[in-house]
């Protein structure tokens, strides 16, 4: 007779959370999901998409704060934690310092006290950032030096130290993924892409931060969800990996590609470049193939009109329901 998998998913309710979450009873775990409904950004979609889950069979969800929850009594049975709760975004890091301290590190160091504490515990892959870089050398490697340049980065940067450092001290195995820029159907409301089709599909000026020259690796939500399922049984404890799409493009060029994808002009308003954000990033993706055995899959083409599409279906159903 074999045991149902179980695992436990922070942020559950998040972008990528929800997207794990899905994926893994898909199939077949059993998945504890943990989410604080914090005030980032409108909690309506992550209820949404919480209430989703909910109809599921093998998912059981807990609202609260990882700081404050009786984490020990979730953890039992759990034999593998996805931790990809946390407060994002870098503009907000600078007037939120607090909150991003909360949310990212000591809501960390709650969760790997009670993992040490809870035998099935295996592994914990957690959910890091190439804002841990800052303005590094391109491509950016896991071998170089991090950099953050906004609080931010550095609450990432100091959350996946103490998950590597949990790993090296034996009894707990930790990978850390520094994820680059994820996009796709369910981004959240303040990233770039999105505001950017919302503008584009609505037909109204779009505002770019800078003068369009600075450059991203943009990664798909499901390559992300592939390679975080990857990281739990890869042999790579103890070890920080880059995911991202393995190219990266313009801001202009992307804007121009959208314009193709949309099949309208765009109206571009510029705005000084934004405090925190790092000129460039591009992901060194040799650690990910060699460990994760992880490749992406779906180009910035594909993953604009998918995320495009799911716009398009959610303004419908707004209209429908007014």
């Amino acid at each position: 007779m074999t045991t149902t998998p179980t695992c436990l998913v922070t942020g559950s309710a998040g972008f990528i959370g929800f997207r794990l979450s899905q994926s893994l009873l898909d199939d077949g775990w059993d998945v504890v999901g943990v989410d604080a409904f914090t005030d980032s950004y409108d909690q309506a979609e992550k209820r949404g998409r919480a209430a989703l889950l909910q109809r599921r069979h093998g998912y059981r969800h807990v609202t609260g704060d990882l700081v404050d929850l009786p984490l020990e009594t979730h953890l039992r049975g759990v034999t593998t934690i996805f931790h990809l709760a946390g407060r994002a975004g870098v503009r907000d890091s600078f007037e939120l310092t607090s909150k991003y301290v909360h949310d990212n590190v000591e809501a960390t160091v709650r969760l790997l006290d009670s993992a040490r504490r809870t035998s099935s515990v295996r592994r914990l892959v957690y959910a890091s950032s190439s804002s841990v870089y800052g303005d590094a050398p391109l491509p950016l490697c896991e071998t170089g030096q991090p950099g953050p340049i906004s609080p931010y980065g550095q609450t990432k940067l100091d959350a996946e130290r103490l998950c590597l450092a949990a790993s090296t001290a034996g009894g707990l195995e930790a990978v850390a993924l520094r994820y680059f820029t994820v996009y796709g159907p369910g981004q959240r409301p303040d990233m770039a892409l999105r505001r950017f089709i919302e503008a584009a599909l609505a037909g109204r000026p779009l505002h770019l931060y800078g003068d369009g020259s600075q450059s991203r690796d943009f990664t798909y939500v499901d390559d992300i969800v592939a390679a975080t399922r990857l990281a739990a049984d890869a042999p790579a404890d103890g070890t920080a990996i880059n995911v991202g799409g393995g190219t990266r493009i313009t801001l202009s060029a992307t804007l121009d590609l959208l314009c193709e994808v949309v099949g309208r002009p765009l109206v571009i308003e510029r705005t000084a470049a934004a405090r925190g954000d790092v000129r460039h990033t591009w992901a060194d993706l040799t650690r990910a193939e060699s460990l994760l055995g992880f490749r992406p899959r779906v180009d910035l083409r594909q993953g604009l009109a998918a995320e495009a599409d799911w716009l398009r279906a959610s303004a419908a159903m707004q209209r429908q329901s007014a």
